[in-house]
């Protein structure tokens, strides 16, 4: 990636922007013209398959030859009339306030950049879109439409990272909601024992939906880098704990890879898409693993 392009991605350079909509549409024109790719990615007019005839259909789609064999009227489907049903999970739990940088930029800004620029990019492709978000329970929630983009980045716009979160229950009213199969991303930091955060995200993969999960971490959670004795808080319970990082800093860098490893390897192993995304670098990571799980979709169609 060019230092330009690097730069144009860059959250901080993105957080002075302050509308989502442009912000998202700016970043995947850019994305899009570094890659040299068409503007649609995975259209075609190829057959798909056929549905039965509904009154209003155009009849210039009526598959004669099948009416002649069955005696009913069947309409052709074709690729760029069958896309996907994508819908972004965004956890708005307090743990996703948190954020290093002193201009100000959080978890929760990265997932809102990230999810809107996926969000724009999939209307971009003919995708119908949705949101919701979540913390201990189902939040906000905006089905999937093609009609729905705007509303949906008006929700982004008003997240508020605020209660305590618990992925399970959020999750499973999330699943009884979504209903066609699709692609679901699920944008967190996952601060959750292993097993309950798989059970979560099962809830998903179990309906038929194509599970891409990014899990994003503060620079600062990944490399812990204080060395004073302070006070740490929970920014989700309010407990605060006196901790002398150096006596400290071993322990926890085992336990917070462990876990990242450990998430990643259940998720690759049960046919779901993991990636780890620290707020500080490009979006450039995220934007091709989504593009890879959107293309591969439309193959499989």
């Amino acid at each position: 990636m060019s230092p330009a392009r690097a730069q144009f991605l860059d959250p901080k350079v993105l957080a002075r922007i302050d509308n989502l909509e442009l912000l998202a549409r700016t970043v995947v024109a850019g994305f899009l013209n570094g890659l040299h790719r068409a503007p649609h990615l995975g259209l075609s007019m190829d057959f798909a398959e056929h549905r039965a005839y509904v009154p209003g259909d155009d009849t210039r789609h009526l598959d004669w030859r099948l009416f002649a064999r069955t005696d009913r009227h069947y309409v052709k489907q074709y690729e760029a009339e069958t896309n996907a049903n994508v819908m972004a999970l965004i956890d708005v739990s307090a743990s996703m306030s948190y954020g290093s940088d002193p201009e100000g930029l959080t978890k929760l800004d990265y997932a809102r950049f990230l999810t809107a620029c996926l969000l724009h990019f999939s209307r971009g492709q003919r995708d119908r879109v949705g949101l919701a978000t979540f913390d201990d329970d189902l939040r906000d929630y905006v089905p999937p439409s093609a009609r729905n983009l705007d509303l949906a980045l008006h929700v982004l716009d008003r997240a508020r990272a605020e209660r305590r979160g618990d992925l399970y229950p959020a999750l499973l009213k999330a699943a009884e909601r979504v209903g066609r199969r699709g692609i679901v991303v699920v944008v967190s930091d996952f601060y959750e024992e292993v097993d309950r955060a798989m059970e979560a995200l099962r809830l998903l993969r179990g309906r038929g939906h194509d599970l891409l999960v990014f899990r994003v971490m503060d620079p600062v959670e990944l490399e812990f880098p204080f060395a004073d004795p302070t006070h740490f808080e929970d920014l989700e319970t309010g407990e605060q704990m006196p901790v002398l990082p150096k006596k400290l800093k071993a322990g926890y860098d085992r336990l917070v890879s462990e876990h990242v490893a450990e998430l990643e390897e259940r998720c690759t192993s049960e046919r779901m898409d993991h990636v780890l995304l620290d707020t500080s670098k490009p979006l450039d990571l995220a934007l091709f693993r989504y593009l890879t799980i959107r293309e591969r979709k439309a193959r499989v169609r």
